[in-house]
């Protein structure tokens, strides 16, 4: 039996990154990029209720909704199955909790910078930006691109997609995207990297197999069999949507071809008639149905 569960179902990601301060913490600074001199120093998890709630809410959630020693909010999410509409509703969430703060009756100027962070663990996502693994939305300046505002900012990590192996980045970067793309149940030895490093010792004890009660269990793999379940019911929507596609064009590609036929054999008729010279072009047209322009040209 492995020592391990996949930190990326939802049971495992809320027990490391949203029970333990330290370790969000430990995961914001690394993968945001946030100012020099602005690193996160303490966190305050605030309820992921103030979040709206929206459709696909098992499979795609706010995990973590925590506020910062500046005032700042993030939204911390895994996504265990992308669509087009989760970067709308990223980018929702992350609105409502920029305007929500007003309702302490705050001026505009007190409003603080929200951040999104999204791990997404679909190849599926972005693929217009080929094996790109991060993609970073800012307000900027069209005309002035150094001009970024991070007001609201959201930061997509598509996790299938990271190697170690091909990047430069910081050290703790890498070490929580090694964490969350190479621990699972196949995990019987963690690598030596992670052991050493004490945020990243502390996440592994916490997804030991053996610290959860059979409940928890229970839960985590209903948690991935919902996943499956949705991803195989998505798939056959989508391969259905294709073959009516196919049946559609077919049966576009069937008509088009009938009233090529028909024009075609009026054509002939047409051009027989004028050729005997005894009928009128008007009366031509109204024998085929063809148009004047079109029994003029034979």
């Amino acid at each position: 039996m492995s020592k391990y569960l996949d930190p990326k179902a939802d049971l495992t990601f809320k027990k490391v990154f949203g029970e333990h301060p330290n370790l969000v913490l430990s995961l914001l600074n690394a993968l945001l990029p946030l100012p020099d001199g602005m690193e996160i120093k303490t966190v305050e998890y605030l309820s992921p209720e103030n979040v709206p709630e929206n459709p696909g809410k098992k499979y795609s959630i706010v995990d973590v909704y925590c506020t910062d020693n500046y005032g700042r909010h993030f939204i911390v999410e895994m996504q265990s199955y992308w669509n087009t509409e989760f970067f709308s509703r990223t980018l929702f969430n992350a609105a409502s909790m920029y305007t929500k703060q007003l309702d302490k009756g705050k001026a505009f100027g007190e409003l603080k910078d929200v951040y999104a962070l999204c791990l997404v663990n679909d190849i599926k996502a972005f693929p217009e930006y080929g094996e790109e693994y991060m993609q970073e939305y800012y307000i900027t300046n069209k005309n002035h691109t150094s001009d970024i505002r991070t007001d609201l900012s959201m930061v997509f990590i598509i996790l299938p997609n990271f190697n170690p192996q091909k990047r430069a980045e910081k050290i703790m970067h890498n070490l929580w995207l090694k964490f969350l793309t190479e621990i699972d149940e196949n995990t019987d030895d963690a690598d030596p990297e992670l052991l050493a490093n004490k945020e990243t010792k502390e996440a592994l004890e916490i997804v030991r197999r053996s610290a959860f009660t059979d409940g928890e269990m229970l839960a985590y793999r209903q948690y991935w069999l919902d996943i499956s379940t949705e991803k195989s019911s998505l798939e056959r929507e989508r391969m259905e949507g294709r073959a009516e596609g196919r049946l559609e064009g077919e049966k576009i590609g069937i008509e088009k071809g009938r009233a090529e036929g028909e024009k075609q054999k009026a054509l002939t008729i047409a051009s027989t008639l004028k050729s005997l010279g005894k009928m009128t072009i008007d009366e031509i047209v109204s024998a085929t149905g063809l148009t004047h322009d079109d029994v003029l040209k034979l």
